[in-house]
């Protein structure tokens, strides 16, 4: 099988998590979102921009930059803070973005919905509010890191 082929369902699938959430799947947009989908952890937009430079040398900052926030926008990424003020990004898998992100090696995991659900559920019962979205991200070390620390 070759690479094109290969790739296929995966450019398929994310053009079809795009045209979902009301965005066309541009040419632009698949880069980005595939880029995201690759890294096992936060990116910059200044990060993500060098990293895809490199095989694409017409891609502008600014179509990086905007691209990011349209994902964003869209549920398909998730915006992170790291310490100063420096924004970071993550693909999310599904609707429910819930992480841990590790503040030494930047290695961001999804949180599985199920595990929050109770908490929502709990929350939910004791203030009479329904929650039609939530974003709950968890900052501390992986176990690699806490391990080099020990």
């Amino acid at each position: 099988m070759t690479a094109a082929r290969s790739t296929r369902p995966a450019v398929r699938d994310l053009s079809e998590r795009l045209a979902a959430r009301g965005r066309r799947p541009t040419a632009q947009r698949l880069l980005v979102l595939e880029a995201l989908r690759r890294t096992r952890h936060t990116v910059t937009a200044p990060e993500l921009f060098e990293l895809l430079r490199e095989d694409h040398p017409l891609l502008g900052r600014a179509t990086v930059f905007r691209t990011l926030d349209s994902l964003v926008d869209a549920g398909l990424a998730q915006r992170f803070e790291r310490p100063g003020h420096v924004y970071a990004y993550a693909a999310c898998s599904s609707d429910h973005h819930h992480h841990l992100v590790c503040t030494s090696c930047d290695t961001s995991f999804e949180i599985d919905e199920a595990a929050i659900a109770s908490l929502t559920r709990g929350l939910e019962a004791q203030h009479g509010f329904t929650v039609h979205h939530a974003t709950l991200d968890f900052y501390g070390l992986c176990s690699r890191c806490a391990g080099a620390r020990v």
